[in-house]
């Protein structure tokens, strides 16, 4: 049983992982691959209201899908856009990379492949990892604009059977660890990590909430 103590914590890395940015009208929709079909409904979404003529689906098998799935991600959140009503030639997929760095280098490889150069990035992602998406990029594509937005659920929406809180709640205490100590790696931009955030970390650390720290 999560306690009510863990609970507190955990929404304050949730919190903090959201990037709170205010769409605009932007060249292309990145939508990041991932356990969560639910981004794939954001991007659809995102598109059909009009916010870029463009989406691209990118993810192959990753940390947790490689155990999950035979088809990759990217090409379950494409078929999901098109049955939403995306038009195919909207619609393109990069299924090859496990990570969120890849993500980014494969999908601007791919787009310089098809003579494409877009300057606005609208990158979605799951909540909770809106934060690290938005480094990543920035590390590894800094003159382009990017704004991150993820499926809109609050906290105590988020979590479901396939997706428990508990494996949530790893997962954010991983990404803000990744957070801390990428950009010393080449991974990412820094991003501030306010006091009341880490001493959040720390605490739900000792509580046993360490399944997807770092190994090294």
């Amino acid at each position: 049983m999560i306690t009510e103590e863990a609970l507190l914590l955990a929404r304050r890395l949730w919190d903090y992982h959201h990037m709170n940015h205010t769409l605009t009208k932007s060249d292309c929709i990145l939508a990041l691959g991932s356990h969560d079909l639910r981004v794939a409904d954001r991007a659809a979404a995102l598109y059909l209201q009009g916010w870029a003529p463009l989406v691209i689906m990118s993810g192959g098998l990753g940390n947790f899908t490689q155990d999950m799935w035979t088809e990759t991600e990217a090409d379950q959140f494409a078929a999901i856009a098109l049955q939403k009503g995306v038009p195919a030639d909207a619609v393109f997929i990069e299924n090859r990379s496990t990570n969120t760095g890849e993500n980014i280098l494969f999908t601007a490889r791919l787009l310089k492949e098809k003579g494409i150069d877009p300057n606005s990035f609208i990158v979605v992602q799951k909540p909770y990892m809106e934060r690290r998406s938005y480094a990543t990029f920035k590390k590894h594509w800094s003159d382009k604009k990017v704004l991150v937005t993820s499926p809109q659920l609050a906290f105590d929406e988020y979590a479901t059977d396939e997706i428990p809180l508990e494996r949530v709640i790893n997962i954010m205490i991983g990404d803000l660890q990744r957070i801390k100590y990428y950009p010393a790696r080449g991974f990412q931009i820094y991003q501030d990590i306010p006091a009341e955030i880490w001493d959040a970390y720390e605490r739900l650390v000792a509580l046993g909430f360490n399944k997807h720290l770092m190994k090294d």
